[in-house]
């Protein structure tokens, strides 16, 4: 019995590594794959950028500051000039965090009060947040730590006033549960659209489509309503949930989020449909789906920040619809941002839509002819 089982191993072994596709699907995804999650995932804050509203000049300012700006975590992007520049600079993503001093915060510390920092921090990302919160405080407790063996006080001369924007207690389920919406969908409409052709073709019914009256853009737009239909339901169905079941609130305009909502799952289908025109059986497709899915959550910043990436992979991420439909999710869900906020994702994401439905509609017609 040992030898008929090693005998038909041999055999299985042999034709999956005869075979050029099978051999390609046990080295190459792996490798892409690794790669993706070595280079985008990590949960490290570098160079986290950070602004200096600093009200009161002195030298003890000037010596806290410095530590920021010593820290291999921290990058200082500018100097705020009065309060109405903090909220466009972090609207704008332009810093994380803006360190805020009072005018009086030297001549408190000379005279043996307690003086308050303020830390304006983007609580959008909450794990982000958390972590840069985590630094802030390691730099106010140094200074503390150095300041009070200086001058002998026995209490800690520097407060530490945390303000969280966005998310003031900075709930994790509010960052993860309005990315899932975005996961939820993507998972979906790929794998509606992507074993649609494929499932035609592996049950022989393919080609008898091709001889009925429809032109091949109906049958293509055809097989898109279904994954389009349900993907945005999937979406409306996640929404509701989110909103009345987990809490996470919803700040902007359901227009603006369905606009978004709209051109992912149009950017979805069309990626769904190039990877069914191509498959020749539904395992092909599955693998296909799965080899794009993969990456995509990995680079959109669903769970770790896009800047925490290298240079090389950051550039990658600018051709991922999941990047930009995130962006609009917790925008609407978290800061109330209308389209003139967030027109800045709505056309990159339409241009992935035309381009992947384009690419769509030519591989199917390539594929029928």
């Amino acid at each position: 019995m040992l030898d008929h089982i090693l005998a038909l191993t041999i055999k299985e072994f042999l034709v999956l590594f005869k075979d050029k596709r099978s051999r390609m699907v046990v080295i190459i995804p792996p490798l892409i794959q690794l790669l993706v999650f070595g280079y985008a995932a990590s949960f490290d804050l570098n160079a986290v950028p950070y602004a200096v509203y600093d009200r009161d000049q002195g030298y003890a300012a000037r010596d806290l500051l410095a530590r920021f700006a010593g820290s291999p975590t921290f990058e200082l992007a500018g100097h705020i000039g009065r309060q109405g520049e903090i909220a466009g600079l972090i609207d704008a993503r332009q810093v994380m965090l803006v360190v805020q001093l009072g005018p009086r915060f030297t001549a408190d510390l000379a005279s043996g009060r307690t003086a308050p920092v303020q830390v304006l921090i983007d609580g959008r990302n909450s794990n982000s947040a958390q972590v840069a919160l985590n630094d802030v405080s390691q730099i106010v407790n140094q200074f503390n730590q150095d300041w009070m063996a200086a001058h002998g006080r026995a209490g800690p001369p520097v407060r530490l006033v945390p303000r969280a924007w966005y998310n003031p207690n900075l709930e994790s389920r509010w960052f993860f549960v309005s990315g899932l919406v975005g996961l939820l969908t993507l998972v979906v409409t790929m794998m509606v659209t992507a074993l649609s052709v494929a499932r035609e073709r592996e049950q022989g019914t393919f080609d008898q489509l091709l001889v009925t009256p429809l032109r091949p853009l109906e049958i293509l737009i055809g097989k898109a309503m279904p994954g389009f239909v349900i993907g945005v339901f999937e979406a409306s169905l996640v929404v509701v949930l989110a909103v009345h079941w987990f809490g996470v609130p919803l700040q902007g305009e359901l227009w603006v989020l369905y606009l978004g909502i709209g051109l992912f799952v149009l950017a979805a289908v069309g990626v769904g449909l190039a990877i069914s025109s191509l498959a020749l059986t539904l395992q092909q497709a599955l693998l296909g789906a799965f080899l794009f899915m993969v990456p995509a959550v990995v680079l959109s910043g669903f769970a770790t920040p896009i800047a925490n990436m290298t240079p090389t992979v950051q550039a990658l991420t600018l051709v991922d619809p999941l990047r930009y439909y995130l962006v609009i999710l917790r925008g609407v869900f978290l800061e109330g941002a209308g389209f003139d906020l967030l027109w800045g994702q709505m056309w990159p994401l339409a241009l992935i839509a035309l381009a992947t439905l384009g690419a769509a509609g030519w591989l199917f017609r390539h594929r029928m002819g």
